[in-house]
């Protein structure tokens, strides 16, 4: 990666942190650590941390004798993820190939990425690899877009107007809708005890510019799909009209949104 790539994944996760943690990541975190009982001298793995939302409130439950270990492909999230939070140790690396030894976390946990990795039960037989006996996993992912009805207008309006390129890019996260499946992975993975809660959040950007911006500029270029400037003001342009009725009196874009919480333990 060249200085210039650095620099762009860094902005881009400088975005990340700054609205989607802010207005839709931050409430889960706790949720998370206690299902999956952490507490203080734990060992905690994050996979997929992101800019570290989850680790730095992991990091406050397993002080002061435990470890958090943050774990991602970008080096830019690394770098915000380092700069938020220095206690934390943050390695790069693959979460279906996990750079750990067997038995090394008493709890791993991943909020929101299990979705994007290629090889998704090798990713949870990593997870199960490396936890002690009867160590806890946690894994947050969205429903599926039937159970998200404003993204899921959203997808319906990228789609008219920039394409099915771009559409499919918005669908990714909302692959692991089917709760049943989610929990025979995690099995099939080796797991124990596994239960899929489905919950219900509060999306909260600060408008409908907000959330579009974020995803037309942020998230597209990420999944490889790049729009024109006429076409983002078009969609933007439209997306005031259509999506007007999630607007709350603050003028904040305001919506439920629906998560499944997987559980299991390492037998």
């Amino acid at each position: 990666m060249n200085d210039d790539q650095m620099t762009q994944e860094i902005e881009a996760a400088r975005a990340y942190e700054a609205l989607f943690v802010s207005s839709l990541f931050r409430q889960w975190p706790s949720r998370l650590l206690d299902k999956a009982r952490v507490a203080s001298g734990d060992r905690v793995l994050d996979v997929a941390c992101g800019t570290g939302v989850l680790a730095r409130e992991a990091l406050t439950r397993v002080a002061p004798s435990g470890l958090v270990v943050g774990l991602d492909a970008m080096a830019g999230m690394l770098e915000v993820a380092r700069e938020l939070a220095p206690g934390v140790v943050w390695r790069q690396g693959d979460a279906q190939r996990l750079p750990f030894e067997a038995e090394a976390f008493d709890a791993v946990l991943s909020q929101f990425g299990l979705m994007f990795f290629p090889d998704k039960p090798a990713a949870l037989r990593e997870m199960h690899r490396v936890l002690v006996p009867s160590g806890r996993l946690a894994v947050a992912v969205f429903d599926g877009l039937d159970r998200n009805a404003t993204f899921a207008r959203e997808v319906a309006l990228l789609e008219r107007i920039a394409g099915e390129a771009a559409a499919e890019a918005l669908r990714a996260p909302f692959v692991l809708g089917d709760a049943e499946a989610l929990a025979r992975m995690a099995r099939e993975a080796g797991m124990e005890a596994v239960e899929v809660t489905t919950l219900t959040g509060t999306a909260d950007f600060p408008g409908i510019g907000d959330l579009l911006e974020a995803d037309l500029r942020v998230w597209l270029p990420f999944m490889g799909v790049s729009l024109d400037e006429a076409t983002i003001q078009e969609v933007l342009a439209r997306a005031q009209e259509e999506l007007a009725d999630v607007i709350d009196p603050r003028g904040r874009a305001v919506f439920e949104v629906s998560v499944h919480l997987l559980i299991g333990r390492r037998g």
